[in-house]
């Protein structure tokens, strides 16, 4: 049996082929002539954008879990940036991995560098995502998928293109158009961005932005340089990759960044995170040479490395969090968000970890050191990696976490290329919901620490992986619901499974779940779209398109605020 959320509206959408296809065709040029572009993978050009993957219709979300995770992430925020201060805690977290994981390694000889250099700078920005699925097997709750603590992306997208609000325009339904809730994710992060440029107080100071070499996610990343702009005209951008940084930039003698003359007051990572964006000791070098400079980091070697999953699996250990969380109250709330994560360290939990995994590999996914989507492992792939490093240090790179089972609702996902008949085709399809943070600290003081904004991104059920730009999510937006209806329908073994595919994703509120929801997710490429968030009884979702790693969701109405964007999934076939 599966927990079905009910849309946002009657489905399917009553209209004619003929009307119907202009209307997919007509919100897909709205959509990209509004920033909802991505450059192809396939057929990458620097003058050519294609339209993102986004869902037709917003996604519904239970209000009680939306404002749930809404609330929750300053705290999440604090968390974060305590564990990043704590070195005896991220030593005891990764030194084992670091034996065996080749990236993290190099991570953390470039933190152990600049711990024994002394960091030069003690103030440090965190742009956060913290993502969320919901969780059937547990009351419909919010559980945690990932915090993300680098290249948080898709605010740009989900809050600066209204996709949803325009095609309630066009099929009239504009008493829809109040349950749509704003989305300033945008303004919220290059706000912040700001803040700490205002702090570095140098007039004549500039932002660095650091990209990949080949930038798919251009209309993202450039929003929040034209919202800089929009708010603080006099602040100049730069944007360079770590193989130009290595070229061009310079430090002096003071150890001010310098780049193109310019001193730089703040770095802020769209790369770094995976180690594709390393090609050899120049970008490492680039990378020490940014931490060695004044310039405040978003995020610092040390958010870096609090964001890995080891780091995650361990705060989610007994007794951990109030390591750093004193307030009972407040880790009991952070610890009801967390999921079941196991280390596979070579002892004696680490054997229970393995056997449970090999014993039932569909309840659990096998997570790497990774950030970006696509790394992942699930069901019988489980079986298989671990079985090849039972007796090997190599498994101790890797986390188990419980799949979390989200229920399933209904939506057309839109994607480029792709004929009428799949755009118009109904999928069965499951969404995740990111909420941004930002905090701003100086040392130990923490000078902001706020909520900003969300974004949703939705799949086809029978896609294991998630991420917009990976090519796996729909850009979508959340509606959300006081009291949404559930229904629950018995599924063959072949519609179980769907595929996130909503570029805005709505939050709807759906509760009281009984029956199980058996749900995987796909691993191949270009599944997943964006959606919106939608504040009403009724739910729906949107789908984007192939091509792309992540998308976000939308959400136009000015007055409400949502959470939305996520990289990595996790989804189960079976409860616990």
């Amino acid at each position: 049996m599966a927990a079905n959320l009910n849309p946002c509206i009657s489905l399917p959408i009553s209209l004619g082929e003929n009307d119907f296809q202009d209307l997919i065709q007509k919100v897909k040029d709205w959509t990209i002539m509004h920033g909802g572009g991505m450059r192809s993978k396939t057929q990458f050009s620097d003058d050519s954008l294609t339209v993102v993957p986004f869902t037709l219709l917003p996604s519904v979300f239970p209000r009680s879990e939306f404002q749930k995770a809404v609330a929750i992430q300053p705290a999440l925020n604090e968390l974060t940036h305590r564990v990043s201060n704590d070195h005896e805690f991220l030593f005891s977290c990764l030194e084992k991995t670091i034996e065996v994981d080749e990236f993290t390694r190099n991570l953390f000889k470039l933190y152990e560098t600049m711990r024994n250099e002394g960091f030069t700078q003690p103030r440090c920005l965190g742009l956060l995502r913290s993502d969320y699925l919901l969780d059937v097997c547990n009351s419909t709750s919010v559980k945690q998928v990932e915090m993300n603590t680098i290249a948080s992306s898709f605010a740009g997208l989900t809050s600066s293109a209204p996709t949803h609000r325009f095609v309630f325009q066009q099929l009239g339904l504009l008493n829809k158009l109040s349950v749509l809730p704003v989305n300033n994710a945008l303004q919220g992060l290059s706000s912040a961005i700001i803040k700490a440029w205002e702090l570095f107080n140098e007039k004549d100071s500039v932002i660095l932005v650091i990209i990949e070499n080949q930038s798919m996610n251009i209309c993202d990343q450039r929003f929040h340089q034209f919202e800089i702009a929009r708010q603080r005209p006099e602040i100049k951008v730069i944007v360079k990759t770590l193989t130009q940084m290595s070229n061009e930039a310079k430090l002096s003698d003071s150890k001010s960044l310098l780049v193109q003359g310019k001193k730089v007051a703040v770095v802020y990572y769209r790369a770094g995170y995976s180690p594709d964006h390393y090609f050899g000791e120049a970008e490492w070098s680039a990378r020490l040479m940014i931490e060695r400079s004044t310039a405040i980091k978003c995020p610092n070697i040390q958010y870096h490395l609090a964001g890995t999953k080891k780091v995650q699996q361990a705060l989610a250990t007994p007794g951990t969090l109030e390591r750093f969380v004193k307030d009972p109250k407040k880790a009991a709330e952070i610890r009801k968000v967390f999921t079941g994560l196991y280390a596979l360290d070579l002892d004696e939990n680490g054997d229970k970890a393995v056997q449970m995994a090999l014993d039932s590999p569909d309840r659990f996914v096998l997570k790497p050191q990774r950030e970006g989507g696509g790394n992942n492992l699930y069901g019988e792939d489980i079986r298989k990696k671990l079985i090849s490093c039972m007796k090997s240090k190599e498994r101790s790179a890797w986390i188990l976490m419980d799949k979390i089972n989200p229920p399933v609702q209904k939506n057309y996902l839109i994607r480029p290329n792709q004929d009428f008949k799949k755009n118009s085709a109904l999928c069965e399809v499951v969404s995740e919901m990111g909420i941004f943070g930002t905090i701003l600290c100086d040392g130990d003081e923490i000078l902001i620490n706020k909520q900003v904004g969300h974004m949703m991104r939705t799949k086809l059920t029978s896609c294991n992986e998630g991420g917009v730009h990976a090519g796996d999510d729909a850009a979508d937006i959340v509606v959300t619901e006081t009291e949404p209806s559930i229904d629950h329908e018995t599924h063959s073994p072949e519609n179980q499974y769907g595929e996130y595919t909503d570029y805005y994703e709505l939050i709807s509120k759906s509760t009281n779940i009984e029956k199980e929801a058996p749900i995987e997710i796909c691993s191949s490429i270009n599944l997943v779209a964006a959606d919106v968030v939608v504040v009403e009884t009724e739910t729906s979702t949107e789908f984007i398109d192939n091509q792309y790693d992540e998308l976000i969701a939308i959400s136009t109405n000015n007055d409400l605020k949502s959470p939305i964007e996520t990289y990595k999934n996790t989804f189960g076939n079976e409860c616990m």
